[in-house]
């Protein structure tokens, strides 16, 4: 019997007419309600033609709706519902009501769908499955899309193949998009200008209580979260429990968290309230039993955001809200992908304090400061932007559009992204190099898996048995408990001798995927032998072929104690007491690199050899000459290489190597190590300053010899030398000075004049031919004082443009003065240098007027007539 009284109650009936008009006049719509008003479980019912509402909405003819989930635990606690609303259970429900089977669901792993089964709840990959086998999805008239605010990866890309389907093989199915919080003007512009229809909640009251720690909290970074904040979540639980009556649902990133603050609160005895703990790993049972309410005590529900949308936590009037989330990101450059935590934005903030007030007035303690409210991102991170887009781009690839142009996105997968994700469908078989799907693509996208995941199925069955296969993937689709250690088989055989929540999922999944595998076979059954030996392989080995075909840019060899490079290049460590790390080679299953780290950190992996490295990682082995200068040995590298990857498996040198390829690797050098190469003699030395100098004080035709200038011009001043030279030691003779004799303008003939504009020595008047410093910004004469007497004018380079600094000597060698107008000097400066020299150097010449007197390199006593 319909339960009446209970689909009374839900406020978006006042909004059906809008709604069902909305359809039949565009066949789309926006439909946008606050959390518990119905909009998950009425609607569906009323457009299946299941429910009349009032003498308005009159019982509809019964059409088959088909309502997409993001998650599991909503699509099984929707269909249950709405079952409920009816007075029926889902097929296959047991007992507590009458079997009708009118409402059903599907999700990965278990299907609860009769022969009367008019409304379905399914998740959104297993509507994507639908569509790729039945893009007409025959006999369903009405889909509706819920929780899009979400931006699911998945979601987003079944409603672009809905809105394909609609515009060339169904314009008759009808399409809602519905969301409590959502950029409706968005979804209504990419559902082709689809009305929105809102409807007004009659939530109750929600108090906002801020919450933030006492003390400054480390940001979350990577996977990880402050255990001084979990520490202080559990406080503000503790203190919801006292202040307030009611269950409290309290809102965390992710099950290690979950875990964590359950142990700070203790047993049910101590804190007065029963704890259970809520994600998509849990149990279905503890699920169920979770939304079914309680039996009269309190409870404390620890949830990730499962629990924010689609789902009534029945009793609940307090929220809790920690204020993180998590959201995949990707290292397309280093091939790994992980989860992150981020601030949750502000929708998902307002989405978690409603469940306060979904049955009663409620609170909502966050923590976090009222200040920091306005920095909070407004919604979430679309995950067609961040995400490893590998699965979306097969799926699009075997929809017939395989880069996306011509789908309906409210946002475009990048570029680099979808570039990446390319290139690893090529790898694995599943596309051609012009991006269309294979077959055996097509078959990697009915397993329902990730792309590279159903790689290592399908090859894995065929060399080691559907089972074992399906076994070891089931392992990677759902990461192993960490408990179950980083040894992928050690994890595999705790699996198979567990009792926990975990180990039951496993089981069910690996028998859907073993299905899978066979079905999928095209070349006969596998013996899962070993070739070799005619044996079944062991559980390492089983582990470490699958983990590599999944991920064969992670397969890894040693480099040190418990550190690796990956086949990617990325470095890869193992963590302390990890029985892996005596293994010469690995295959990583699951790592993350944290954000200030240099290497990765394996998580999950496996133990591989040699062969097994070459066999799954083959689309990376590559074998050819290699001449390049090499940073490592800072040398000309010449070689015949074989490599994986970034792993370099043999070498040996090239007798011959081609001279242009080692003069391009020497140049190279020559940029990377610098003019320093070369040998630089004094004489080179005074050469390239002098040069530099008649640059900048003539400039052309005299040469540019800047570090930047000489590297970019080394084929015109070093091309013969370089033909010539094989290694690093060759360019060390090299001597530089005669290589830079070929930039002097020979042509011109002012090569010529060189020694006339910039000499090297200058004969000054005691007869000494004195060398000039071009180092610095102007040239410098350092020569002693007496041997400038008589001399009245400056000398001066470049054509006379340029007058020598000179540097006046004691006749100790010492600084005495400098000037650039020797006349002045005489005049006026040298008054002062001789009244302090002449004591302290009695035996040397100090006339009083200078200018006039014999210059001399000698003392008084030696000069002639003294």
């Amino acid at each position: 019997m319909i339960r009446t009284e209970a689909l009374d109650r839900l406020p978006v009936r006042t909004v059906l007419p809008a709604l069902t008009r909305a359809l039949d006049e565009h066949g789309v719509a926006v439909l946008c309600a606050p959390p518990g008003t119905g909009k998950t479980t009425l609607v569906p019912l009323v457009l299946a033609g299941l429910a009349g509402l009032t003498d308005d909405v009159p019982d509809a003819p019964v059409r088959r709706v088909l309502v997409a989930e993001p998650r599991r635990i909503a699509a099984r606690a929707a269909a249950r519902r709405m079952a409920w609303l009816l007075g029926e259970t889902v097929p296959g429900g047991g007992a507590g009501g009458p079997a009708g089977g009118r409402v059903g669901f599907t999700v990965r792993g278990e299907r609860r769908v009769g022969p009367r089964t008019v409304v379905e709840v399914v998740t959104t990959g297993v509507l994507l499955q639908r569509l790729q086998r039945d893009p007409e999805l025959a006999g369903v008239d009405v889909v509706v899309l819920d929780e899009c605010h979400e931006r699911h990866l998945d979601a987003d890309t079944s409603a672009a193949f809905l809105l394909d389907v609609r515009d060339t093989l169904r314009p008759d199915l009808r399409l809602v998009a519905a969301s409590a919080t959502t950029d409706a003007e968005g979804w209504a512009r990419l559902l082709g200008g689809a009305p929105v229809v809102e409807a007004q909640g009659v939530s109750h009251p929600v108090e906002v209580v801020w919450s933030p720690p006492e003390r400054q909290v480390r940001p979350p970074h990577g996977m990880r979260v402050d255990p001084a904040l979990l520490e202080h979540v559990a406080g503000v639980v503790r203190r919801a429990l006292r202040e307030r009556e009611g269950d409290v649902l309290c809102f965390l990133p992710g099950v290690g968290e979950i875990a964590r603050v359950a142990g700070r609160l203790g047993g049910a005895e101590a804190l007065g309230a029963e704890v259970l703990q809520v994600h998509g790993r849990a149990p279905a049972a503890v699920q169920d039993a979770v939304l079914a309410g309680g039996s009269g005590g309190r409870r404390v529900v620890l949830a990730t955001s499962v629990a924010e949308s689609s789902l009534t936590v029945p009793g609940v009037r307090v929220v809790v809200d920690a204020g993180l989330a998590r959201e995949p990101r990707t290292d397309h450059a280093r091939g790994l992908s992980a989860l992150t935590t981020v601030r949750a934005s502000r929708a998902a903030a307002r989405q978690r304090a409603g469940r306060a007030g979904r049955e009663a007035p409620g609170a909502v303690y966050r923590c976090w400061a009222e200040a920091d409210d306005a920095r909070l991102p407004r919604f979430p991170a679309a995950e067609i932007t961040v995400a490893d887009l590998t699965a979306f781009a097969l799926q699009v690839a075997c929809w017939g559009d395989p880069d996306a142009s011509g789908l309906a996105l409210l946002d475009p997968p990048p570029s680099g992204a979808m570039a990446a994700a390319r290139d690893v469908l090529v790898a694995t078989g599943a596309v051609s190099a012009d991006g269309r799907p294979t077959r055996r693509g097509r078959r990697m996208a009915r397993v329902g898996l990730h792309p590279r995941l159903a790689r290592a199925l399908l090859d894995g069955a065929r060399d080691v048995g559907a089972r074992r296969a399906a076994e070891v993937v089931a392992l990677l689709s759902e990461e192993p408990p960490r408990e179950y250690g980083d040894d992928l088989a050690a994890a595999w055989r705790s699996a198979r001798r567990g009792g926990d929540a975990y180990a039951a999922r496993w089981r069910a999944e690996a028998r859907r995927l073993e299905g899978a595998a066979q079905g999928a076979r095209s070349d006969g059954p596998s013996t899962g032998e070993d070739p070799g030996t005619g044996t079944p392989p062991t559980d390492d080995a089983v582990a470490g072929l699958i983990a590599a075909l999944a991920f064969p840019e992670r397969v890894a060899r040693a480099r040190g104690e418990g550190a690796y490079l990956m086949a990617s290049g990325t470095g890869a460590e193992l963590g302390e007491g990890s029985r892996l790390r005596s293994a010469r080679w690995l295959a990583v299953a699951v790592a993350d690199r944290p954000v200030t780290a240099a290497s990765a950190r394996v998580r999950l992996g496996a133990v591989i050899d040699e062969g097994i490295a070459r066999a799954a990682a083959a689309a990376l082995h590559a074998q050819g000459e290699e001449i390049l200068w090499s940073e490592e040995r800072r040398d000309v590298v010449a070689r015949r290489i074989e490599r994986l990857g970034a792993l370099e498996l043999a070498e040996r040198p090239l007798s011959s190597p081609d001279p242009e390829r080692v003069a391009a690797a020497l140049r190279e050098g020559l940029g990377r190590e610098g003019l320093g190469l070369l040998r630089w003699t004094p004489e080179a030395v005074g050469l390239r300053q002098r040069l530099a100098f008649l640059h900048g004080a003539v400039g052309a035709p005299w040469p540019d010899v800047s570090d930047a200038a000489l590297l970019e011009s080394a084929d015109e001043w070093l091309g013969w030398d370089l033909s010539r030279a094989r290694r690093r030691a060759d360019l060390e003779r090299l001597n530089a000075g005669t290589a830079l004799e070929r930039l002097l303008p020979w042509a011109t003939g002012d090569a010529a004049r060189l020694d006339e504009l910039a000499p090297e020595r200058i004969e000054v008047p005691s007869g000494s031919r004195v060398r000039v410093d071009y180092g610095g910004e102007q040239p410098v004469l350092a020569v002693k004082l007496q041997e400038l007497f008589g001399w009245q004018e400056t000398p001066r380079l470049a054509g006379g443009r340029v007058p020598v600094l000179v540097h006046l000597l004691s006749p100790a060698g010492r600084p005495a003065a400098v000037t650039a107008d020797l006349a002045s000097f005489w005049q006026d400066g040298y008054r002062s240098v001789r009244a302090e020299l002449r004591g302290r150097y009695p035996r040397h010449p100090w006339p009083e007027d200078p200018s006039t007197a014999a210059p001399t390199r000698r003392t008084n006593a030696r000069r002639p007539g003294a």
